[in-house]
């Protein structure tokens, strides 16, 4: 963009009100004020994931030691790879893995083995996934809070 000077005056002089340099700089500077508007829908429409934990707080023992968790995953990144996604259930620093549920697609399962004379569990979940990028797909992964699962004799 060329930068021209205002037009004179009657008198010939330039208008005092603006100056060239003023004009010239009016859309940078126009730019600058407006840019965090336009990123704002990046930051706010971002990639939040939300897991949707649909395993009861309490479940009564059983003698197989191993009680059905299930989880929901909701997301906004459209970059994400629902193939590549492979859900784990963190106890502690064991992994045990999910699979997908017969009917919905962003619903797994899974089974925690819970020892006899335990009441309590705190697990999460781990989703290791790829997502595209520029230069070929890139690995990523979300982990949910901690949940507590509760066994009653």
């Amino acid at each position: 963009m060329t930068c021209r000077s205002l037009p004179r005056g009657r008198d010939g002089n330039e208008n005092h009100l603006y100056n060239a340099q003023g004009v010239c700089q009016a859309p940078a500077i126009m730019l600058k004020k407006m840019l965090p508007l336009f990123l704002l829908p990046l930051f706010l429409g971002g990639c939040a994931t939300t897991f949707t934990n649909l395993t009861p707080q309490q479940q009564t023992r059983n003698a197989n030691n191993l009680y059905p968790v299930e989880v929901a995953l909701t997301t906004r990144q459209q970059t994400l790879r629902w193939q590549s996604i492979k859900p784990q259930i963190m106890v502690g620093t064991e992994f045990y893995p999910m699979r997908p549920t017969p009917v919905l697609t962003n619903r797994w399962e899974g089974l925690i083995p819970v020892p006899p004379g335990t009441n309590v569990v705190h697990y999460r979940y781990k989703f290791d996934f790829e997502h595209n990028a520029m230069g070929g797909p890139k690995p990523d992964s979300a982990t949910s809070p901690t949940y507590i699962l509760r066994i009653v004799d």
